[in-house]
C-alpha cells in the first residue's frame, strides 16, 4: 500500500528527530536499544518496516513512551476498524 510508505517515512523521520534532539548518534541509538545500526540507519529512512518489540526498544533508548514516539504521525487514511 502507498499509505504504508509514507507512515513508515513519518516514523523515521521521527526517531531521527528524537535521537538529534537528544544528541545521540545512531551509533550510540543502535548500541543503547540493542539494534543494529544498519537497521536503525535503514529505519530512518523509512525503508524497514519495524516489529513492536523494536520500537520499544527504540522508545526506551530515547527515553520516550510509545505514544510519544508516534506523535505527530499521520494515520493511514481509509482504515474502518
Amino acid at each position: 500500500m502507498a499509505n504504508d510508505f509514507s507512515i513508515l517515512i513519518q516514523l523515521g523521520m521521527r526517531i531521527a528527530y528524537l535521537r538529534k534532539e537528544r544528541k545521540m548518534s545512531q551509533l550510540t541509538l543502535s548500541i543503547d536499544s540493542g539494534i543494529a545500526k544498519s537497521y536503525l540507519c535503514e529505519l530512518e529512512k523509512g525503508r524497514r518496516n519495524p516489529s513492536v518489540v523494536v520500537l520499544s526498544r527504540i522508545s526506551e533508548a530515547l527515553g520516550v513512551t510509545l505514544e510519544e514516539l508516534f506523535k505527530g504521525i499521520s494515520p493511514i487514511e481509509g482504515i474502518m476498524l
